[in-house]
């Protein structure tokens, strides 16, 4: 009987991949928390903070296209190690400065480096997911949710107890970073794992170079992603205003939106990997834009702040599940060239997040706040339309033959 059991190699790779996200997410939720408190420190004038804001994206977008060709040349768990440390830094540098010249030199870098790290990381998750034989990648995006939790938590005590941005950065910085480099020495990418759970298979047999990607089949992936993070940026750029200004809730309530989506973003990554071994990546994503877009109809038709919440609730358990399936059907559907798709395919979170937040408040201003999140769910709930991209294919072996997989790999 073959031994289907992961390698302890492969374990160790998956728990230091968990802890990048974990680190990551940490790191990002502590720069978009205090957005507001990095304007009063610059003198960042309402005119000139969404050209900082969008700059950040756009950037971090180049830097994925970027990771596609180095990887060419150097293995993303490489990359992986190096631009973090440097993501982390570029936010110490960010809540350091003076003049609006180095926040802009520090979040240009912080930009261009974590569209490498996201790029990266989810490469290695990608490819170890195809090593384990089922699908894991919800629980790596789940440790990024927590990392995430964890980071506005601090940054809110931060803000509370009136700490300066360097005192809140360097100290979670310097904890951080060695983690991170610490977990490192046992990423395990794609060109590690020949075989399934990672043994290696016959090695006379040499591997053919990886046919040429064309972004057609793709392009279904790259609507969803760009959908869901236009539904995500809506949530977070928006959730407390409307939940204030529409809905009337208190000012202490109106912080809660994102709180509670980052809470139920938490529990559903968590138990979202089960669910596709249950039932498949393809009922997993149709019920996780069903569960979406009845979170944003409940917003928009919520006749006070409590029933709002209701539905920010819904949106946390129906968008998790999204993105991390979508890497994970662009790793199936190019198994000879996952690190290229991964790459293209992540420049779509940042056109998502990019188009989300003005498309909304421009609506809003135009016409109401109540029919502005018609839109965002009207675009997540055309993920219906394309959920069979998410239907596992058959494993190529790059022989020229073909045969379906024994497992459901998520």
């Amino acid at each position: 009987m073959t031994d289907t059991r992961p390698t302890r190699r492969l374990t160790h790779g998956r728990t230091a991949l968990t802890l990048s996200f974990f680190v990551q997410g940490a790191i990002f939720a502590l720069l978009v928390t205090r957005i507001p408190a990095l304007q009063d420190r610059y003198g960042i004038s309402d005119g000139l903070l969404p050209a900082f804001l969008a700059a950040v994206p756009i950037l971090a977008g180049v830097g994925s296209v970027g990771t596609e060709y180095l990887v060419q040349r150097i293995r993303p768990s490489q990359v992986l190690r190096w631009v973090q440390p440097v993501v982390s830094v570029a936010l110490v540098a960010a809540g350091s400065g003076t003049a609006v010249w180095q926040a802009a030199v520090a979040l240009g870098v912080f930009g261009l480096t974590v569209g490498a790290l996201d790029a990266s990381m989810n490469m290695l998750g990608v490819s170890l997911q195809r090593a384990y034989g089922r699908s894991i990648m919800l629980g790596f995006h789940a440790a990024y949710s927590l990392g995430g939790i964890t980071g506005a938590t601090l940054a809110w005590a931060g803000a509370r107890g009136e700490l300066p941005l360097p005192a809140l950065y360097a100290p979670v910085v310097a904890l951080l970073v060695p983690v991170a480099l610490v977990a490192s020495r046992w990423y395990v990418d794609q060109r590690d794992m020949a075989g399934p759970q990672g043994r290696p298979e016959t090695p006379a047999v040499p591997q053919p170079a990886a046919a040429p990607m064309s972004m057609k089949p793709m392009l279904p992936l790259c609507l969803v992603m760009a959908f869901t993070y236009i539904g995500d940026s809506t949530v977070s750029n928006w959730g407390a205003k409307y939940l204030e200004d529409v809905l009337h809730s208190s000012e202490q309530l109106a912080t809660l939106p994102y709180n509670a989506y980052m809470v139920t973003t938490l529990l559903g990554r968590s138990f979202g990997d089960l669910g596709v071994r249950r039932f498949g990546a393809v009922a997993v994503v149709r019920a996780g834009t069903l569960l979406a877009a009845g979170g944003f109809a409940v917003v928009a038709t919520a006749p006070g702040p409590w029933v709002g919440m209701l539905g920010f609730t819904l949106l946390g358990l129906g968008l998790c599940v999204l993105v991390p399936q979508t890497f994970a059907a662009a790793g199936r559907l190019f198994p000879e060239a996952s690190d290229a798709a991964v790459a293209r395919l992540n420049i779509f979170n940042y056109v998502g997040f990019l188009v989300g937040s003005p498309l909304v408040g421009a609506l809003g201003g135009a016409w109401s706040y109540r029919g502005a999140m018609l839109v965002p769910m009207a675009l997540v709930l055309a993920t219906m339309l394309y959920a069979k991209s998410f239907a596992p294919v058959p494993a190529r072996y790059g022989d020229g033959h073909e045969r379906p997989r024994t497992v459901d790999v998520g």
